[in-house]
């Protein structure tokens, strides 16, 4: 890219997303769907909080915004990795996705047109929530364009498959069960991990063993290592699949690594993340998301700097596997 993101380049001017934000590390803005042909990954924002599963809304639907604000410090050289993600690929973002608050269905069908526009154009979306009902659009659009099934990599503290939340389909705690439903995505190509603490429901995990789902705890992970669990992750998702979906829960993460989310202990510390993410990365992979991050519960938005270098660990592995770089 020649307008790739550079750190501490005197006099660069960084492009607005929307008045006052701006875009996603500075990158390309994408003002026309018929644009995206030209890019290898495409950042979308799903600012959307929905039904309150527990305590208070969290704020989340800021997170797309604290994200991009904290992104533009940042470049694509990652020394430990050998190069510069964008000497690569080229990336832009195309915004947010419209949310109406007053109308889940109407925005999730938004997000799932955003989606489609992506992958129509043979694009990777980088996707920031919102709440994790935003994976459910994100998943339908590419099972959509997918000739054969779609493989599903569940990374969270929670299993997210409840049947719904008072009566809400569509609640942060059940896009995996909608994303069971899915025609071309069979459950035993779908793998929970990280799965741990003293908010799961015992429905839900037998749920999901019924339904061939493979769950794999953070003891588990953490005591068998990364390789391991990525190794677990590709066998389970790439089983006669044609895509890959990676989808993160930002309290995959302990606590102590994910002040902007919830207070879930024995997760996974950022560097077990990062090594996974960029693994999974590296095998290929077709989408990715990371959600449920609360800015106003995060003054220093130490989430929202996590979210941006997950994601760039992500693109580090895309290219690897893009461009055969050993």
């Amino acid at each position: 890219m020649n307008d790739k993101p550079i750190c501490f380049e005197p006099g660069r001017k960084i492009p607005e997303i929307f008045s006052g934000v701006p875009s996603f590390m500075g990158l390309p803005v994408i003002r026309k769907k018929n644009k995206i042909k030209d890019y290898d990954v495409v950042i979308l924002g799903a600012p959307w909080e929905g039904v309150v599963t527990w305590d208070s809304f969290s704020g989340c639907e800021l997170a797309t915004k604290a994200i991009r604000s904290v992104s533009i410090r940042y470049s694509g050289f990652l020394p430990e990795m050998g190069f510069d993600i964008f000497d690569h690929l080229k990336a832009g973002d195309y915004g947010d996705a419209p949310t109406n608050p007053g109308d889940i269905e109407e925005t999730l069908a938004n997000i799932q047109g955003k989606a489609a526009d992506i992958y129509h154009h043979n694009a990777i979306p980088i996707t920031f929530g919102g709440d994790h009902s935003i994976s459910f659009p994100m998943v339908k659009a590419l099972a959509e364009k997918t000739d054969g099934n779609v493989g599903i990599i569940h990374l969270d503290a929670h299993m997210d498959n409840m049947d719904q939340f008072r009566g809400e389909l569509y609640a942060r705690c059940s896009p995996l069960h909608r994303i069971y439903e899915i025609e071309n995505i069979d459950p035993k190509n779908i793998i929970h991990m990280g799965i741990r603490g003293p908010r799961n429901n015992p429905k839900q995990v037998a749920f999901a063993k019924e339904k061939g789902a493979t769950i794999l705890t953070s003891f588990e992970m953490k005591l068998s290592g990364i390789d391991y669990a990525a190794s677990k992750a590709l066998e389970v998702a790439k089983a006669g699949t044609d895509a890959v979906y990676i989808t993160v829960c930002s309290d995959i993460l302990d606590v102590a690594f994910n002040p902007g989310g919830s207070a879930d202990f024995n997760g996974l510390t950022s560097f077990e993340l990062s090594l996974l993410l960029h693994k999974l990365a590296c095998a290929g992979i077709d989408g990715f998301d990371i959600v449920e991050i609360y800015p106003p519960q995060d003054p220093n938005n130490v989430s929202s700097h996590m979210a941006v270098w997950m994601s760039l660990y992500v693109m580090s592995g895309i290219v690897k596997d893009k461009f055969d770089l050993k």
